[in-house]
């Protein structure tokens, strides 16, 4: 929404400098974009005369003036200023404008220094229209009467003083894009006084030639009031000079009086209008739902197919004008014009918009429609724009014809004082607030206050509070702490299950990985690589086809996001991602994950041979340290038993019993192929929720167990069938003596040729270290060998492995 401060000055009576009204209207909440000064651009331009003006000595088109300048302004002291000119009408007692050196010249862009001009000195410039952007003349230096006040700044001589300001426009505020709404704002801040908006009533000459009429279908919802009146006799030349200035100065261009009369009412009192050249209507006008193909050639000179609904104005002959949104180009008017029919009319915001939108029509009339009009000022701005149509064209207005009637938007809430303390902490006096909501237009009766027509965003008790707070400024808030409900230490207010969640979160950041956040909305075919894609999790009104299915798992997301990276020369990369994954449509059928992903190679580029592919022990080591950090145990079963979308051979469970805590391995190719990435990649997904509890409710952690007794290890090699797993062999270990044995690992496997042939075929040898560590006495060799026993005996019932000799 642009304006100029006349322009405000024109509705706000107000003394208030240009700074403050800047800054009230953007704590008013109308946010101001911009401001163009012309006192900064062109204030150092002022009035001066030519005392004498010479020959060059050395130049045939230039010379050399003696220019009496007022620094101070009228009545200052007098300033000599030697000027070399070249323009053909420099002369002795020339009126005209000067710029001292220092100043920017806008139309060249060049600062002005003194100078030396073929031998004669020069400082400032006598100036043309185009130096000032005032037009394209340059021909000669401006020439003002010799009655021009000396001194006095050009800007304000010419009436070109008056700033242009630009604020933005949140949607619920429609009133604020007329100047008259933006000044009852102000008004209210106390800036000024609103002055009275006095609307007096033509009288009908004559009956209206055309009649209007809403088809039934539209009066409910689409045009509930539609209203007119011919103007005959009209001169329809150039506006008068302040309209153009006026329209110019928000960046429109002049057309013609009436043209430029339905926008200013547009711009002015956010009343669009239009004008119908009569002699281009035939018969009467009709406001009805298309019929769907209709064609209309708009104002902006485009061709455009209506669609079946849209609201369209005709004529017997057919479509006039785009309803709420654009003209008819048929049916404009033009210098020719004499006899006019002037519109105005209330329409729907929704239809509006749905129209607007379909066509990709953007225009001025469009923008406040779809915002919201004020309905009751529909009639009143009729009569405005008929007195300004006469005052400004001439002609006779005939009486107004109509059809419909003005919605009723009467509504009432209760006023609470009260509340403006609780809801946004004011201690302002009701006094104070009833003023403030009178001064918007409400109407206050006893505890029930009504807001004025134009206000649609006003619907409950706290928009009544908001007016208020904003009008006494925000910024009048003081910060004050909470009062604490007990004293002492606060209480946590994570719950254990968004502790965890954090918990995972810094533990991956810590190995290494960047976190991702992804849409829980991807592709049907995506979702029926990791067991989703159902009816169930099917969204019913997707955002796009990428998005219409809940992921059933994070990792769809986590790959694609490695898929964009490797496509930019990404290839190495650490991913992860905590979030909600859904199994179903139903609130319980959705489960908390932390998923990580490596792509690549585990290093960069080194001389010692460190760089080398990602495999399924990196991520195992990855979601080891995480599920420690979210207080697993440290025993837990490795299964097999894994979903399709990893590898069969190469991944892994990790779970206590029958509750699954995490799955690590290789995602399966045909998935890599299918997400479109480039091996390798391992992954793991955890379930924060299915790692148990600890025991101990505690803030504080536990006494560290520590012995001060010497630890023993013992090397064990174990010829078992090739088909035995390590960790059966481990497991039957580390069970040999729980108190003593502290850890067991793998630390040698021999297989291959040269091992079936010493140990037999189908064999092969896995050896393991045995830690002990004794807590209350030294151990002896009896007691070492005991635990020795136990082991081998263990790992031999459980394998059918015996030891390597």
């Amino acid at each position: 929404m642009k304006f100029t401060l006349s322009w405000l000055k024109d509705h706000l009576e107000t003394s208030a400098p240009l700074d403050a009204i800047l800054e009230a209207l953007t704590d008013l909440g109308l946010e101001v974009e911009e401001v163009e000064d012309p006192a900064a651009k062109l204030g150092a331009f002022r009035i001066c005369k030519v005392i004498e003006a010479v020959q060059h000595p050395n130049a045939d088109r230039l010379r050399v003036c003696r220019v009496a300048t007022y620094p101070g302004g009228p009545g200052s002291a007098m300033e000599e200023v030697q000027v070399v000119c070249g323009a053909p009408n420099a002369r002795t007692g020339l009126v005209g404008v000067f710029a001292p050196t220092g100043t920017h010249v806008p139309g060249t862009g060049v600062d002005l220094k003194p100078g030396n001009i073929r031998g004669v000195d020069s400082n400032g410039m006598l100036c043309s229209e185009r130096e000032l952007e005032l037009s394209d003349d340059h021909n000669g230096i401006i020439d003002l009467p010799e009655d021009a006040p000396l001194g006095e700044r050009f800007i304000d001589w010419k009436g070109l003083n008056d700033p242009m300001i630009y604020i933005k426009i949140t949607p619920n505020r429609p009133d604020a894009l007329g100047v008259r709404g933006i000044a009852r704002d102000l008004a209210a801040r106390g800036l000024g006084r609103l002055k009275p908006l006095m609307v007096d009533p033509v009288a009908g000459a004559f009956p209206s030639p055309i009649t209007v009429s809403i088809d039934p279908a539209l009066k409910a919802r689409g045009c509930p009031l539609f209203a007119g009146r011919v103007i005959r006799g009209v001169k329809n030349g150039p506006s008068p000079d302040w309209l153009q200035q006026r329209l110019k100065a928000i960046g429109l261009r002049p057309i013609s009086a009436l043209v430029d009369i339905t926008n200013f009412f547009t711009f002015d009192l956010n009343r669009p209008l239009h004008v119908f050249d009569m002699a281009r209507v035939t018969g009467n006008l009709r406001i009805h739902p298309a019929a769907g193909g209709e064609q209309i050639l708009a104002l902006d000179g485009k061709t455009y197919s209506l669609q079946a609904g849209m609201m369209a104005i005709s004529d017997d002959a057919g479509v006039e004008s785009i309803a709420g949104i654009m003209g008819g180009e048929v049916s404009g008017c033009t210098e020719a014009t004499t006899d006019v029919f002037l519109e105005s009319a209330y329409w729907d915001p929704i239809t509006v918009a749905a129209t607007g939108r379909a066509l990709r029509i953007n225009s001025d009339a469009r923008y406040r429609f779809e915002r919201g009009v004020d309905p009751a000022f529909t009639l009143p701005g009729l009569e405005l724009a008929t007195r300004m149509v006469l005052d400004l064209c001439g002609g006779e207005a005939s009486e107004i014809a109509m059809d419909g009637a003005v919605p009723d938007t009467a509504r009432a809430y209760r006023f609470d004082p009260a509340r403006v303390v609780s809801l946004v902490g004011m201690d302002i006096p009701e006094a104070t607030q009833r003023a403030t909501l009178e001064a918007l237009g409400f109407a206050l009766t006893g505890d029930m206050a009504a807001p004025p027509s134009w206000r649609p965003d006003v619907l409950g008790e706290a928009d009544l509070v908001e007016e208020v707070a904003r009008i006494a400024s925000l910024t009048k808030l003081e910060g004050k702490p909470l009062p604490r409900p007990r004293a002492g230490v606060p209480a946590p207010v994570l719950t254990p299950a968004q502790s965890r969640e954090r918990m995972a979160r810094r533990t991956l950041a810590a190995l290494g990985y960047n976190e991702c956040v992804t849409y829980s909305f991807i592709d049907a075919g995506a979702a029926a690589l990791f067991g989703g894609g159902t009816d169930a999790v099917r969204l019913e009104n997707p955002i796009s086809s990428e998005m219409t299915h809940m992921r059933p798992d994070l990792l769809p997301g986590l790959l694609a996001a490695a898929a964009r990276n490797q496509a930019r020369g990404f290839m190495d990369l650490a991913l992860f991602e905590v979030g909600p994954a859904f199994a179903g449509g139903e609130p319980g059928e959705q489960a908390v994950q932390a998923a990580g992903l490596l792509v690549g190679q585990s290093a960069p580029r080194d001389p010692w041979a460190s760089r080398r592919p990602v495999d399924l022990f990196d991520a195992k080591a990855d979601a080891e340290a995480v599920l420690a950090a979210l207080g697993a145990p440290a025993r837990a079963q490795i299964g097999r038993k894994v979903p399709g979308w990893w590898h069969p051979g190469r991944s892994g469970v990790i779970a206590l019993g029958p509750n699954t805590m995490a799955v690590f391995g290789e995602v399966h190719p045909k998935v890599l192929r299918e997400m479109g990435v480039k091996g390798p990649a391992v992954a793991f997904t955890i379930w924060p929720a299915n790692v148990p509890q600890p025991k101990a409710k505690s803030a504080s952690r536990g006494a560290l167990t520590i012995s001060d007794l010497q630890a023993v290890e013992r090397d064990f090699a174990f010829v078992v069938d090739a088909g035995t797993e390590a960790l059966t062999i481990v497991n039957a270990a580390q069970g040999a003596d729980k108190a003593l044995i502290e850890s067991v690992c793998v630390f040698d496997q021999f297989t291959g040729d040269k091992a079936e042939a010493q140990m037999g075929a189908g064999k092969k040898s896995v050896a393991i270290t045995v830690r002990l560590q004794p807590t209350d006495r030294t151990l002896t060799d009896k007691d070492i060998e005991a635990v020795a026993a136990k082991v081998i005996e263990k790992v031999a019932k459980a394998t059918g492995g015996t030891l390597r000799g």
